[in-house]
């Protein structure tokens, strides 16, 4: 189904929403729900739980109102469908209601698979979205994917930045693209422009921190971690982000040699551009010296939950005990 469906997709039909992304699973529920209301200005909204289904239920909110013909339907939490609804509820999949839109959404797992298999078997009514949650090492994609749906361009190191600042959430870096797009109309989103937005945040700060040092650059590590503590960057942060690149380059050693780009992202679980920057920075580690950096990092991790005074002066001695070991080589 395409992101903008047109009521002829979805009326007189089921579009089934499948998989754990509750932010993607309500974007397809709105984009059905705006389809319908562009093709009748007038059209009815109505909504239930799967767990209070009933066949008399479905049948009241699919049926013409006095006011409007034209209705779409949602129904959530699939997988708590009641046994005895389920053959009531595929019948009518089967041949729904030619002014009705019903959206089925299932919130993934192995619950309710039963009733997903027999809607599955009626193609030529039912269209099914998937939801599936993003791995860590595709969401730059996915904001690429976000940029292009605004019409513009966002870069390679721009995207991955953008989620080292933002983080994980979905909604989030939606957000932070609309924001980006609006503000920066018809131009490309570079790395400058992000960082002048979202550069502040600690995670972001954390990396470059992370970056300097893996790279020998003890100066730069050093002022980098000046600047994130002075902003209030948590020190977890900073040996979080120095625990990630070590492993990254540690998987490498171990394992990524000879690999393909797209089979070694998943294995050191890092997005696809950043494949080149790990396998350039391992060229500067042996085995012995990163294992040595995971122990310091693990080492500086316990001083600043707790087991030393000062995690400023744990996360110097950090930053120059690695990009020594790096410099070493």
């Amino acid at each position: 189904m395409a992101a903008t469906p047109s009521a002829a997709q979805v009326l007189g039909r089921v579009v089934l929403v499948t998989g754990k992304e509750e932010f993607l699973s309500e974007r397809t529920v709105v984009s059905v729900r705006e389809a319908v209301r562009r093709h009748d200005p007038e059209s009815e909204f109505a909504e239930s739980t799967a767990s209070d289904l009933t066949l008399g239920s479905l049948g009241e909110m699919s049926a013409p109102s006095l006011f409007s013909a034209i209705r779409c339907v949602v129904v959530r939490g699939l997988e708590n469908l009641p046994d005895e609804t389920v053959d009531g509820l595929v019948d009518y999949c089967a041949s729904p209601a030619e002014d009705v839109a019903l959206v089925l959404v299932h919130g993934g797992g192995q619950k309710g698979v039963g009733v997903l298999t027999r809607l599955r078997k009626l193609k030529d009514t039912v269209t099914e979205v998937k939801s599936e949650e993003i791995k860590g090492w595709k969401l730059p994609d996915f904001v690429k994917s976000e940029a292009a749906a605004h019409g513009a361009r966002i870069a390679p190191d721009a995207a991955a930045f953008l989620v080292q600042a933002v983080g994980a959430d979905l909604r989030s870096l939606a957000a932070a693209i609309d924001q980006l797009v609006n503000d920066y109309p018809g131009e490309q989103l570079t790395v400058d422009r992000v960082q002048r937005y979202f550069g502040g945040r600690g995670e972001a700060k954390s990396f470059a921190v992370a970056d300097a040092a893996m790279a020998g650059d003890a100066a730069a590590a050093l002022e980098e971690l000046r600047w994130a503590l002075d902003g209030g960057t948590a020190p977890v942060l900073v040996t979080s982000a120095m625990a990630g690149s070590a492993r990254s380059i540690a998987r490498f050693l171990g394992a990524g040699k000879g690999m393909r780009d797209a089979d070694l992202a998943r294995e050191l679980g890092v997005p696809p551009w950043k494949v080149k920057q790990v396998r350039t920075e391992a060229r500067a580690w042996s085995e012995e010296g990163i294992a040595a950096a995971i122990t310091a990092v693990a080492r500086a991790d316990a001083d600043i939950k707790g087991q030393a005074h000062d995690a400023s002066y744990a996360l110097e001695r950090l930053v120059l005990t690695v990009a020594g070991l790096r410099a070493g080589r």
